[in-house]
Formats: C-alpha cells, structure tokens, sequence
C-alpha cells in the first residue's frame, strides 16, 4: 500500500466517522447496539447465584472483581468494536488495552459489583461513547429490571422507549437525594458528614444504592433529584453524565465546571435544585 494509499484510507475513516457523530447516526448506534447490551445484562443476572467466595479478587481496598465482570466487558468489546470499529477504548477491568483515539468507549461492565457479589439486585452495564473530549452517547442498563436507559447528543434521554426528564422539584424540602459514601478514600470524611447532616435534615431522604451510574439514570428519569459524589471514575459516570444533560438537567463537578465526566467530583440535578446543593457543598 503506498502513501497515499493509506492516507487515503485514513482520511475515509474519519470521514465516515464525522458523518456518523455529526449526521443524526447516534440513535442508529444505539439501536445496533441494545440487544446486545441486554444479552450481556441477562448472562449477568445468570450468574447471580453462581458467586463463591474464593472466586472473588480484591483490586484495592473494598474494589472487588469476578470473573463475571471481566467476561461481561470482554463481551462488550467484541459488540462495540462490530458497531463502530474506528473507535478505542477505556475500560474498568482492562480487558483490552487503553486507547488515546478521539473517539473511545467508556464502558463498566458491571457497576455495583459489590451489591452484585453480595447478592443485592441493584447493579448495572454503563457505556459511554467519548468523541474529541465529549460524551456523544450513553447507556446504563439496569439488569435486573430489565431498565434501557439512553442518550445521545441532541437526541433527548430515553428509558426504554419513553423520554424521560429530571424532576421539577424547586425546594430541598421535596427532594429525594442520593450519594455514595466514601468507602477508600476517608480524607474528607468529616467534611463528608457535615453535608450529609445538612441534606438529611433538609430533605425527604437520602439513599445510598451503590451504583452510581443507576444513581445518574434515576436523576435523569426524575427518580431522585440530585445526586453527588466523589473519588469515582470515568467508567463510573460518563454515561450518566449524558443521560442527565438530555433529559434536562445540569451535572457539574463542585466548583460548577463541566468536569464531571472524570469522576473526581459530580453534581447532578435539575437547574434550581443543582444550585442550591452547590451552595450547601461549598458553605
């Protein structure tokens, strides 16, 4: 193959892949892409009861792994790459190796392992596709009730087939917040609690269900109405963080920055009900 030859080629890759994010194919993507993810859910729920102790690794401290979410990104990977092949990746378990392209998935094939080795039916499948430094599409898929939700940019956010929108609640005092507690990372525990005395007494409740890219979806379907954390990873919330933006809300890190994305700090709620759990997190 000469030069030009490959440059050529090269060219009409990214060609068809700038038409594919630009010309309304998000929603194709998704549509190539959701049996799949929901065969990968249904193997996930399978192995629900199959989990023995000895079987399960420890990555860090209270960071669990199975085989279960090692098979299920594999399987992921080999969907995604047929779906878009011009397209990289991050991933949770490494399972293939990081990629720098300008268009990656991001996926966690399993978020809420915990719960999930523990036998709690609350975990899900959370993939993000990054393009240029921007999420264009996101999937969480709650494998146990079977939940699809999806976004993609301009498109609105979907749970299975209906739109969905973030609450339209103005005042704490109707809110249903939900967070994740600190479980590696304890230097801003104190700082961490005084917050959470404040939403507890401020608020209808706060729910601490352990995966925080279902957290996100439930922010984005009007489940609850806001939502923060922090020391979590990309894998965790880049899904998420498209899901809330279109169904209408606003996601942010703690100094009101579009950093979300990373994980370090996220914020998500309606316009009214972002601002004042801003305002509390930074008083």
């Amino acid at each position: 193959m000469t030069n030009n030859q490959r440059s050529l080629r090269t060219n009409t890759t990214n060609f068809n892949l700038f038409r594919c994010m630009k010309q309304e194919k998000l929603a194709q993507i998704n549509d190539k892409i959701r049996p799949g993810i929901q065969a990968i859910g249904a193997f996930i729920v399978e192995q629900l009861d199959q989990i023995l102790e000895d079987i399960i690794e420890t990555k860090s401290l209270n960071s669990l792994v199975s085989y279960v979410d090692k098979e299920a990104e594999k399987k992921l990977v080999q969907l995604l790459s047929t779906a878009l092949p011009e397209a990289g990746f991050l991933t949770e378990e490494n399972t293939i190796a990081i990629s720098e392209k300008e268009t990656r998935w991001i996926i966690d094939p399993l978020d809420g392992t915990t719960n999930f080795l523990h036998r709690l039916p609350f975990f899900s499948i959370s993939v993000a596709l990054e393009h240029k430094n921007e999420i264009i599409l996101g999937v969480v898929y709650e494998c146990n009730r079977k939940e699809y939700f999806s976004a993609w940019k301009n498109g609105g956010a979907h749970l299975n087939d209906k739109t969905i929108q973030v609450s339209q609640h103005t005042r704490l005092a109707d809110c249903l917040l939900a967070t994740g507690f600190p479980y590696f990372n304890f230097s801003a525990l104190d700082h961490y609690l005084k917050i959470l005395a404040i939403f507890i007494k401020s608020t209808r409740g706060i729910r601490r269900l352990g995966s925080a890219a279902l957290d996100l979806a439930y922010v984005a379907c009007g489940r609850f109405d806001g939502f923060f954390e922090n020391n979590l990873n990309p894998w965790d919330v880049a899904a998420g963080v498209i899901l809330v933006k279109e169904a209408g809300g606003k996601i942010t890190d703690y100094s009101n920055q579009d950093k979300a994305k990373n994980g370090v700090e996220i914020l998500a709620g309606n316009n009214v009900i972002h601002s004042l759990m801003l305002n509390i997190l930074n008083g």
